[in-house]
């Protein structure tokens, strides 16, 4: 029998996680102390962990409102496991939580015969909507590859500590600009498995936040492109702005 590509099992445990995952799941929780100056650089450009997972996003939502996510993925791969293109979205329906920075949140994560059972969240500061995309990411790339999921997981955990670039952008929102942060990295290029990854350890993640969008996250990617400019991959999610 053919050995993972990462010498591990997929886990029949990933068809579940979606229905508990949290923002502190993904969270680089590790990372060392701040010391004094490391702490007056992040004022300046905050930590990638932090500003993704750590941040109160859901306090700028209103209770009663519903968040629209675009969803996009393709594979140029021929015959692959992705299929056709699949456009759908994810809908956060919100309401109020125990505290003025959190809420409760419903989700309806696709529909129809792509529905993925997702949530509820209780008392939620951060926007699930990361960790529903990465999770949903993550189960695609490990059956593809034939990994160990958690491997995946934590190259993707590291990447964000150790190769993420964090840079101001402005975002278009309602007719104006707004302030925000691009995150990017690739966390497997120099991998230890990279011969074993058909061309994923190439792989580039980039996630866009920005304070005045409700619920902050602007959208979130993940693309992979062969050596001659093809896609391998493209998975994206992004916030629609007619339910703001």
């Amino acid at each position: 029998m053919r050995r993972t590509i990462l010498a591990a099992a997929l886990t029949a445990a990933l068809s579940t996680t979606l229905l508990a995952t949290t923002p502190l799941a993904w969270a680089a929780s590790d990372t060392a102390p701040a010391t004094k100056d490391t702490a007056r650089d992040a004022a300046a450009t905050p930590n990638a962990g932090d500003l993704l997972f750590e941040q109160p996003q859901m306090k700028n939502t209103t209770p009663g409102s519903t968040l629209t996510y675009d969803y996009l993925r393709r594979s140029g791969i021929v015959k692959g496991p992705y299929g056709p293109p699949l456009n759908d979205a994810i809908k956060l329906t919100v309401e109020p939580g125990k505290s003025a920075e959190s809420r409760d949140i419903r989700v309806q994560m696709f529909s129809g015969g792509n529905r993925v059972p997702a949530g509820p969240f209780a008392d939620m500061a951060g926007n699930p909507v990361l960790s529903l995309f990465l999770e949903n990411h993550l189960k695609g790339l490990a059956g593809l590859l034939e990994a160990n999921p958690r491997y995946i997981k934590n190259a993707i955990r590291k990447g964000l500590r150790e190769k993420a670039t964090v840079t101001p952008v402005q975002v278009d929102f309602k007719g104006r600009k707004v302030e925000g942060w691009r995150v990017e990295m690739k966390p497997f290029e120099g991998d230890a498995q990279t011969e074993r990854m058909r061309g994923f350890e190439t792989t580039t993640y980039t996630f866009v936040v920005a304070p005045e969008v409700p619920g902050e996250i602007v959208s979130l990617e993940a693309r992979t492109l062969k050596p001659d400019g093809g896609e391998l991959l493209e998975e994206r999610l992004d916030y629609d702005q007619k339910d703001s």
